[in-house]
């Protein structure tokens, strides 16, 4: 099969960043004024930006929280047994936490705060999980945090759920789809020799059934995008119901796919899951193009 696989979002909130602001100390020296001199009054010093690797919409990344983040994905990826280049690494942690204060930004925006004692709350939640606030405490130096900084990324990852579900929310439980079969074989030749069948006159679902006994080449309903490889999924709803796709080759291998039903459909939960990973992919992409980030060298 060719389904898509995305863990994109469930991935994105599990990033917790640490929320740092400069802060604007303003000096004015009152100028005494006089018939003859004009008032006069200095413009008051710029802050010191934090180190940062990047601002977004004038948000700073910091410089500390993109380290001890970058530290946490590595450990992660280590105990998950997976070996990460530092380069995708780093480019992974950057673009999720760029993406996560896209999100927190908007929410902003839209209205949502997140009180005082909520946030508490989910402070004392942590620590009823973790058994005691110091356990807590122990939590955070292991990993990087300390109270302030916790507290803003918890902050900031609150904010973020909040608009993913507003996002997600709004995606539809029914789209158009296809009702899709495939034969699928692992070679161009065995492809080309079930396509010169078809054409001869062989039941597709004969073929199907003889390269997949398991599944007889059922994929069911399908959305735009569900499948993993663009080119499947150009071919597919490229079809009416009733046809059958040239060979298509993809990394799962050789396909050639049958239409057959089409129209509005309910979504599975697996195809859900999809399309509301897409749009919020899509909103990423859209709010990082609409957005001032710049990235430190």
């Amino acid at each position: 099969m060719v389904f898509n696989s995305r863990s994109f979002l469930a991935q994105l909130i599990l990033i917790l960043t640490i929320g740092l602001s400069a802060c604007t100390s303003l000096f004015g020296i009152p100028a005494t004024p006089t018939p003859s001199i004009p008032t006069y009054t200095p413009e008051p010093p710029t802050p010191t930006p934090p180190p940062s690797v990047a601002t977004v919409n004038g948000e700073y990344v910091t410089s500390d929280e993109f380290q001890a983040e970058l530290a946490r994905y590595k450990s992660a990826q280590t105990a998950l047994g997976n070996t990460v280049e530092d380069e995708e690494a780093y480019k992974t942690v950057l673009e999720d936490l760029i993406a996560q204060l896209l999100l927190a930004q908007a929410a902003r925006d839209a209205g949502f705060e997140l009180a005082e004692a909520d946030l508490q709350s989910r402070m004392d939640m942590l620590i009823t999980q973790l058994g005691s606030a110091d356990a807590l405490t122990q939590w955070q130096s292991a990993n990087g945090y300390d109270d302030a900084s916790f507290r803003a990324a918890l902050k900031r990852a609150a904010e973020a759920a909040w608009m993913r579900d507003k996002i997600i929310s709004g995606v539809p439980v029914t789209a158009e789809q296809i009702h899709v079969r495939q034969i699928l074989t692992y070679n161009e030749a065995d492809a080309n020799y079930a396509l010169q069948q078809l054409q001869n006159g062989t039941d597709f679902d004969e073929l199907a059934a003889l390269y997949d006994p398991i599944t007889l080449g059922e994929l069911g309903w399908v959305p735009r995008g569900y499948l993993l490889d663009a080119k499947a999924d150009e071919a597919v709803f490229a079809l009416q119901a009733g046809a059958y796709s040239n060979i298509i080759a993809t990394d799962a291998g050789f396909h050639i796919f049958k239409a057959l039903e089409r129209g509005d459909h309910s979504l599975s939960p697996d195809a859900l899951l999809s399309v509301q990973e897409m749009t919020l992919e899509k909103w990423i992409a859209d709010q990082r193009a609409d957005s001032n980030i710049t990235l430190m060298p």
